[in-house]
């Protein structure tokens, strides 16, 4: 009797799992449609069809958030016995389900704990001022206007403050905010690695700021873009980005979004008097699309099919940006394609100088545009920021003095106009407030991970001075990338390296690197 008891448990549990499946298949495929309206507006769209594209957007996001406040949802995840305590599911009632597939629960029971503290009404104008938001965002940083995008981003705080009103805190409201983008860090947590991080920038950036300066004129000069696009190809062909699962695309501010598990985009700009804008832009959003583009089979178009956190999905972009595209190998390999492409600029430019060249060290205003070493401050000025303003400890009319006094006193430097400086990232626009950190946590993940990876492809350097990045993506799908956020960012760091985050692997990569670049001592 017992026996047939527990027969039949375990076919209500798997009929609960397979319907919760289901369900988290068609959100799955509606956030697609939603990420193409996105990726549309941010692309081709007419500028006159906002309005409409703004109720398309909203509706659809209340349509998700129903689905995913469903009272069916709660009905099988308690059948399923998750709870707060037991967020994968009642130990011996799914003792017969795969880990992923507890992976799977863990993800709705915290998506559905969030997304049921917010009203609907909620969801549906968070959706529509961001889509308005983002429209009058874009012609204020063409117009240098600040004060046209103020009352939307005062709006868009108010909006926010709601949420994290509605999620719950006990400290900090930033704290759920942050949540959203990286589960589980803590506000605290943050400033404590940034004060860490900053303790051992600032050496570092006062030494090279007084040694002899790099040379990088020649990437001044004048690179048409449909070279410069036609270069990009070319590398993006060489790190395995498979364009028949793919586009490349030009917007105002890069970025890679996902429409479903064989179509991830991404998007550049091109700058014809700075190479290094559109080349690192390709690389860092080619690194966002191969992690999307690596899911594992068994999470292929479920809700796991996603990057587990944003500092682990910064780490993969950072990754192939920074430790493969600023490398000395990098270069020994498409050195002699790009000079080809490029006579006149690079006449009497070897691998040495161009590797020196695009390392450069230099305060400079745009973020996306900022070296290895100074990026991270531009981080941390954003990130001061959004917490004052969540806080209301900041007015969004002071915000663009706030920003230039942080400019000052973090990189010495201050914009003339509010384009180069407070209305230069589209984040804000969108609300998406706790988002910033996670570039700078990206860089630690990321150095961290490699460091392990170089143990286990000691030729890894040689390979890429041959072209060949196969390996690097091999190893990146077989620990990071086919897991999905059926693993999260602290259980992959310790699986991978044996320990938690541990800024010491980037602070250490970044000494013996510009000690080299600068021929300190």
């Amino acid at each position: 009797m017992a026996d047939e008891k527990e027969v039949a448990v375990a076919k209500d549990v798997r009929a609960s799992m397979d319907r919760l499946l289901e369900i988290g298949k068609d959100i799955k495929t509606w956030s697609g449609i939603g990420a193409l309206l996105g990726w549309d507006q941010e692309t081709y769209m007419p500028e006159k069809a906002v309005d409409e594209r703004s109720r398309q957007q909203a509706a659809l996001s209340s349509l998700v958030h129903e689905k995913m406040t469903s009272g069916e949802i709660g009905e099988l995840l308690e059948d399923l016995g998750a709870d707060d305590d037991n967020p994968m599911g009642d130990e011996s009632r799914c003792a017969d389900l795969s880990r992923t597939e507890r992976a799977f629960i863990r993800y709705v029971h915290r998506s559905y704990r969030k997304e049921t503290r917010l009203p609907g009404r909620l969801v549906k104008e968070l959706s529509e001022t961001r889509s308005k938001s983002q429209s009058v965002w874009a012609k204020a940083r063409q117009e240098n206007d600040f004060k046209s995008f103020q009352p939307w981003l005062e709006k868009l705080i108010d909006l926010k403050l709601e949420t994290a009103e509605a999620y719950g805190y006990d400290d900090n409201p930033y704290d759920p905010l942050l949540d959203d983008y990286e589960p589980d860090m803590k506000t605290s947590e943050v400033q404590r690695v940034f004060s860490d991080l900053k303790a051992d920038l600032v050496p570092l950036v006062k030494a090279i700021a007084e040694s002899k300066q790099v040379d990088n004129s020649f990437l001044t000069k004048h690179y048409p873009a449909k070279l410069q696009e036609e270069f990009g190809y070319k590398v993006l062909e060489k790190l395995n980005y498979p364009m028949d699962r793919g586009r490349l695309d030009v917007t105002a501010h890069p970025f890679t979004t996902e429409l479903g598990s064989d179509d991830i985009r991404i998007t550049t700009r091109y700058m014809e008097d700075f190479f290094n804008s559109s080349l690192y832009s390709i690389i860092h959003e080619a690194g966002h699309g191969l992690y999307e583009l690596g899911m594992g089979d068994d999470i292929r178009g479920n809700l796991l099919a996603g990057g587990t956190s944003l500092g682990i999905h910064e780490s993969q972009s950072r990754t192939w940006e920074n430790l493969v595209g600023r490398s000395r190998e990098f270069w020994e390999y498409f050195l002699p394609s790009l000079k080809s492409m490029f006579p006149e600029n690079l006449d009497g430019v070897d691998v040495e100088a161009m590797w020196r060249g695009v390392n450069k060290v230099e305060p400079s205003f745009i973020r996306v545009e900022a070296d290895e070493v100074t990026y991270s401050l531009h981080v941390m000025l954003r990130f001061e920021l959004e917490q004052k303003l969540i806080n209301r400890k900041l007015a969004v009319k002071d915000l663009p003095e706030a920003w230039n006094e942080g400019m000052r006193e973090l990189l010495g430097i201050v914009p003339e106009r509010d384009s180069d400086g407070v209305l230069q990232d589209v984040h804000w626009s969108f609300g998406l407030f706790g988002y910033f950190p996670t570039y700078a946590l990206g860089n630690l993940y990321g150095s961290q991970f490699w460091n392990t990876m170089v143990k286990d492809i000691p030729d890894v350097y040689t390979q890429m001075a041959s072209g060949d990045f196969t390996r690097i993506l091999a190893w990146l799908r077989e620990h990071i990338h086919q897991y999905g956020s059926s693993k999260t960012a602290g259980e992959l760091a310790m699986d991978i390296t044996g320990e938690p985050l541990n800024a010491r692997y980037f602070v250490d990569y970044l000494n013996s690197k510009y000690k080299t670049v600068y021929k300190l001592d």
